[in-house]
């Protein structure tokens, strides 16, 4: 008799914009099929919020919600514990608490979930063997995940440079040019970001993503803004910011309220990074369309009256 194709739930939230490519191929190189949950509209963000607690961020309160939607869809939903790449490479510590917190608000859904932990700086627990211990929990040889997550690996990696590569060329681009500094679940999600992003774009506008760098060189250039911020994806965000903010006419600083790093972060930047009109746009449960456009609209304004172009 033919096994059954194990399901493994993916909730598109948080770091499913990051990592999409690494979980995906590691899946289907191991035999497994992904099920992706559908992009977050209205009754997913209002699924989220009903779970979460009021002080939860946006952001959560969608991943919540995403979870929601495919509990009793898949066989295990994926929920990894991502702490740290090393000393002073810390994750907001709502990457290192997800697991928990997932499985106390499901603890009464007959749902199975399944994680794996990177913590380097206090377990040495570094990707590659975080992943050969979650093949070998699914069933696999050692060796098949560990093949499995060097394709992945390979194929992360080779998709991250194609798409800085095609943010490169936006920059040789004529036109205004606006940098959008923000974490990829927000700027992509589309009831967050990517209203953003459309919006410049019907403006006329050639958005660019600071996050869309070379993650290593980001990682050095971030210490032109800060030596000692210690979050790995705001630390490449500040890099992007140090690597392009002459190349741009303008800079948004997007994230996601209450957002504790991306508050202190955001406030380094509008202190440190000068010359460059900003705008600082954080969005919540409540922010509508309107008043995001008009917002947009004034600070497109503001750039090409200070260019002369209005």
């Amino acid at each position: 008799m033919e096994r059954e194709t194990i399901k493994i739930g993916l909730p598109r939230a948080l770091l499913y914009y990051r990592y999409r490519v690494l979980w995906r191929t590691f899946f289907q190189e191991l035999g497994m099929e992904t099920v992706v949950s559908a992009p977050t509209d209205r009754a997913i963000l209002e699924r989220g919020t009903a779970l979460a607690i009021d002080e939860a961020c946006l952001s959560l309160k969608i991943y919540l919600g995403h979870v929601a939607a495919l509990v009793g869809q898949c066989d295990y939903i994926l929920v990894p514990r991502v702490s740290n790449f090393g000393r002073h490479r810390a994750m907001c510590t709502r990457f290192e608490s997800t697991p928990d917190l997932v499985r106390n608000v499901f603890r009464n859904e007959r749902q199975k979930f399944l994680s794996y932990e990177v913590d380097q700086e206090m377990k040495k627990a570094g990707e590659e063997d975080a992943f050969v211990e979650l093949g070998k929990s699914l069933g696999c040889t050692a060796k098949a995940a560990k093949k499995a997550y060097k394709a992945a690996k390979k194929a992360e990696l080779s998709h991250h440079k194609e798409r800085v590569q095609r943010y490169e060329q936006q920059y040789k681009k004529d036109g205004m040019k606006v940098l959008i500094a923000a974490h990829s679940y927000v700027a992509e999600d589309p009831y967050m970001g990517r209203m953003v992003s459309d919006y410049l774009k019907k403006a006329g506008v050639i958005p660019v993503r600071a996050d869309m760098a070379d993650r290593e060189a980001a990682l050095k250039r971030s210490r032109e803004l800060s030596p000692t911020c210690k979050w790995e994806v705001n630390r490449e965000i500040l890099g992007g910011i140090a690597m392009h903010k002459g190349d741009v006419d303008g800079i948004i600083l997007l994230s996601a309220f209450p957002c504790g790093p991306d508050a202190m972060v955001n406030e380094l930047i509008t202190r440190r990074v000068k010359g460059v009109p900003m705008l600082n746009l954080v969005l919540d449960s409540q922010s509508g369309t309107a008043g995001v456009e008009t917002r947009l609209e004034s600070f497109i304004d503001i750039i090409r009256f200070q260019e002369g172009k209005l």
